[in-house]
């Protein structure tokens, strides 16, 4: 045991703040007293730490913590993108009293867990191909907010590009998505992808198609759309099968900005909800629809991470 080292590792996003206490040896987290709890309860990432440690009874002083957060990071500092808080390293080294702590951004760490992660983690959409041995793989998807990396090399050459690209400007398809650009225009100036491919966005979504058909509906929460959509109601059916012909696109596009032909990873708390839709639904189909690339992309695999605490995988393989 002289080796392992023990340390807490959390993953904060806009929704939840999830925890747990790692045990590392050779960079391979092994996780105990996973848990999650709701961000909004607190006022600083700092007490939802405290909190966690309280809960868990922690009994030693702590070797390193690395959070997983979700906003760019600079300098050991971040502003939470969806969510009203900030953090330094510094300040919660300080509440934690250990000197070894470290922040990443939350798509930095997902990338860094893929390969901790075995087949029963990942679910596959579309056809069980190889990708190509050695090349990148870009991990992207939707939860509060739309992340995306990209992880290059392995082993010792192991290196991630952690991006903000969930915020670059949707690209419509087609004559709904060209409508449905033209109405969240009308509501938010520039349309990310961000604005579409999130929590909120599902909703959004489900609105601007309302209204593109004449309807009017009451304000709904993710969750709402897709249990309607699961019960076969028509207009919430149509939002979550363009959301994910919607994903598909960004992903290929991804692929081919990063040379991602080792795979795709999809991440985010939407994805392992929306699953069965995703393999059967539109999500490939627009994945591969890239012209000229349309062989390049076949051959890419694409899965969703189904792991709930990944983030604290790769929280744990980034602290050393």
């Amino acid at each position: 045991m002289d080796n392992v080292m023990f340390g807490l590792v959390g993953d904060l996003g806009g929704t939840n703040a999830r925890f747990a206490i790692a045990a590392v040896e050779a960079h391979r987290p092994v996780l105990t007293d996973c848990a999650a709890l709701p961000a909004a309860e607190f006022r600083t990432p700092q007490a939802a730490a405290r909190a966690y440690l309280n809960q868990i009874g922690i009994r030693r002083p702590l070797d390193f913590a690395v959070f997983a957060v979700a906003g760019p990071v600079t300098d050991g500092y971040v502003r939470f993108t969806n969510l009203a808080w900030e953090l330094s390293a510094k300040v919660m080294g300080t509440e934690l009293g250990c000197d070894r702590v470290r922040l990443v951004n939350d798509f930095t760490a997902m990338a860094k867990s893929v390969p901790a992660l075995s087949s029963e983690d990942l679910a596959r959409i579309g056809p069980d191909v190889p990708g190509t041995q050695g090349s990148a793989v870009t991990v992207l998807g939707p939860g509060t907010g739309f992340g995306v990396s990209c992880l290059v090399g392995e082993g010792a050459y192991e290196t991630v590009l952690s991006t903000e690209g969930g915020h670059v400007p949707f690209a419509p398809q087609s004559d709904v998505e060209r409508d449905v650009l033209k109405v969240l225009a009308g509501q938010f100036g520039r349309v990310s992808v961000e604005r579409i491919l999130s929590g909120s966005g599902l909703v959004s979504l489900y609105h601007a198609l309302a209204e593109i058909s004449g309807r009017k509906v009451d304000g709904v929460a993710p969750r709402d759309v897709t249990s309607a959509a699961a019960t076969g109601e028509a207009l919430a059916g149509k939002a979550v099968d363009l959301f994910c012909s919607i994903l598909g696109a960004v992903a290929g596009d991804f692929v081919l900005a990063y040379g991602a032909r080792g795979g795709v990873y999809i991440a985010g708390g939407i994805a392992p909800r929306l699953l069965n839709r995703l393999v059967a639904g539109p999500f490939r189909n627009s994945f591969e629809a890239k012209g000229r690339f349309v062989n390049y992309l076949k051959a890419v695999p694409t899965q969703v991470i189904m792991h709930p605490y990944a983030a604290l995988i790769g929280a744990g393989r980034a602290a050393f």
